[in-house]
């Protein structure tokens, strides 16, 4: 069974109900969106941290106003014992600040925290719409010295990922490769949120798709377990699931003391237990 990150929304009550359903010993990656900015990401993840959690705080470049908003960042993070961060350029359209990509921001993380701050990066098995994949694996060959890691965009198909992972390989990124997975939510949930968390354009892609598509945008549950089950199918591959879940935490009946984290893990890949 692959190691599993929970990513999490930080939208208003989120501290509560993680608190309340998620086992501390579960490590938790907090996004950072354009409309709620680096601030609530922070801000959340603190919270998180300071009780007991590990958090991987989201931050994304193109949003910060400031090389001293980073540094002050990176002393927050000292502060409540996070030692990890997903750098990403970010959606923002035009730059806030001094960073217009993640690899300047990579390169002062590096220098600010004397190399002690861990840092994932961005993977694009089916591409980004505004980069081409050469400038892509370009991009991901220079930060790969300022990275720990590299986690993909959302993917629905294990043959997508594992032939992304065996191209930056063949490429040259030895870095190891977290697969991004839509955890077990309801169709109405991840439809709803699609706008907002970035997937729009995926589901958009899927609808033509086939079976998978029709499974997932027609079916009162989408469900992951296939397509980790094919991840697994080659051992070595990956190294761990970056699980979306949507905030859709309450598929475990009971509160951390009364479920294992590897329970909940289980639960938001398969669907059981009930939805929100």
């Amino acid at each position: 069974m692959f190691p599993i990150r929970i990513e999490i929304i930080p939208s208003e009550g989120i501290v509560e109900r993680v608190t309340a359903l998620v086992p501390l010993t579960t490590t938790l990656s907090v996004t950072c969106l354009p409309h709620h900015g680096i601030e609530r990401t922070m801000r959340t993840a603190i919270q998180l941290s300071v009780l007991g959690y590990n958090v991987i705080p989201h931050l994304a470049a193109r949003s910060l106003h400031s090389r001293a908003d980073l540094t002050g960042i990176l002393r927050d993070c000292n502060v409540a014992g996070i030692g990890e961060v997903f750098a990403i350029g970010g959606d923002r359209k035009n730059p806030a600040g001094p960073y217009e990509s993640a690899l300047p921001m990579l390169e002062d993380i590096a220098q600010y925290s004397g190399g002690a701050m861990r840092a994932g990066v961005a993977g694009y098995p089916e591409g980004h719409p505004s980069v081409g994949p050469v400038d892509l694996l370009d991009a991901l060959l220079a930060k790969q010295h300022l990275a720990s890691h590299v986690v993909t965009q959302m993917c629905f198909a294990a043959p997508k990922i594992l032939d992304y992972a065996a191209l930056l390989r063949r490429e040259g990124v030895r870095l190891p490769v977290w697969a991004g997975v839509a955890g077990a939510v309801p169709r109405t949930k991840l439809v709803s949120l699609a706008a907002q968390i970035g997937v729009g354009s995926s589901l958009k892609f899927l609808s033509r798709k086939g079976p998978l598509a029709r499974k997932l945008l027609s079916g009162d549950r989408y469900s992951p377990q296939g397509l980790v089950s094919g991840l697994e199918s080659q051992p070595g591959t990956i190294a761990g699931i970056h699980l979306y879940s949507f905030n859709s935490l309450d598929s475990v009946p009971g509160g951390p003391g009364q479920a294992s984290t590897s329970a909940l893990q289980q639960a938001l890949i398969r669907g059981a237990a009930r939805d929100n």
